[in-house]
């Protein structure tokens, strides 16, 4: 956590960590509060006995929101599970939020096409280097690749694998209809794992949400583009400061 001002809470997604959101710290930190956290089962968060309820991922933002944040209020920043897991709040807390933005993500996995789901599983089940390296765009920014393999490396692999199952059996069909929170909707447009199709479909859904594709990015744009990936968010954030 670093800087003063409204709280801009940063979630990963399902193979990465914190550590992700590091150039974002950096960047917004300069005019707001900028933490991430790491999601139960992932980097230094701890482990959990039994299966993964996904909706407890809730509760546990909620929970670093009550335990750091100076205001009453925070700005939600989530990317692909991270995404899931913000716009969930969204739905069923928006009166903790400013605002949200849902980067490259999906509206539940029943969205997907079932060879896409299998796809989906066996590559994070069994992670190659070619596989990891389809998560990024065809240019991706210096030490992005590097990034992701070391957050791959730090996985707990029990939890990894419980967070997949769970998010497969028990994402699904969300009601994006309902969401009134301001919403951001941002997309890499060499996204392949959640194509820029079915963010511009999020975004259609949700009244009032601005979508933004970010071109050359691939699935982990703030790694992958983060220079683009942070004007675009801090242009959001600078229109529902308060």
């Amino acid at each position: 956590m670093a800087g003063e001002g409204p709280l801009v809470l940063f979630l990963h997604g399902i193979g990465g960590n914190r550590g992700n959101w590091r150039r974002q710290l950096e960047f917004f930190s300069k005019n707001y509060t900028a933490a991430a956290m790491d999601a139960r089962g992932y980097g230094e968060s701890d482990d959990y006995e039994g299966p993964l309820r996904f909706d407890h991922c809730t509760g546990d933002v909620l929970r670093v929101f009550l335990k750091y944040a100076a205001t009453r209020k925070m700005h939600l920043v989530g990317l692909s599970m991270g995404g899931r897991i913000a716009r969930n709040v969204a739905l069923h807390h928006p009166e903790w939020l400013l605002s949200v933005t849902l980067a490259d993500t999906s509206p539940g996995f029943d969205a997907l096409p079932s060879e896409q789901v299998r796809t989906f599983l066996s590559e994070r089940k069994g992670r190659t280097a070619e596989s990891m390296r389809r998560l990024l765009g065809s240019n991706p920014a210096p030490g992005a690749y590097d990034e992701m393999v070391r957050s791959f490396h730090a996985l707990h692999q029990e939890s990894y694998y419980k967070t997949i199952e769970a998010s497969i059996a028990q994402d699904r069909a969300a009601p994006l209809e309902r969401i009134r929170t301001r919403t951001l909707v941002l997309v890499g447009s060499e996204d392949t794992v959640y194509p820029p199709q079915m963010s511009r479909d999020i975004a259609r859904r949700i009244p009032g949400s601005k979508f933004v594709e970010i071109e050359g990015a691939g699935h982990l744009s703030n790694l992958d583009q983060p220079e683009p990936f942070n004007k675009i968010v801090l242009e959001f954030l600078t229109l529902h400061r308060e």
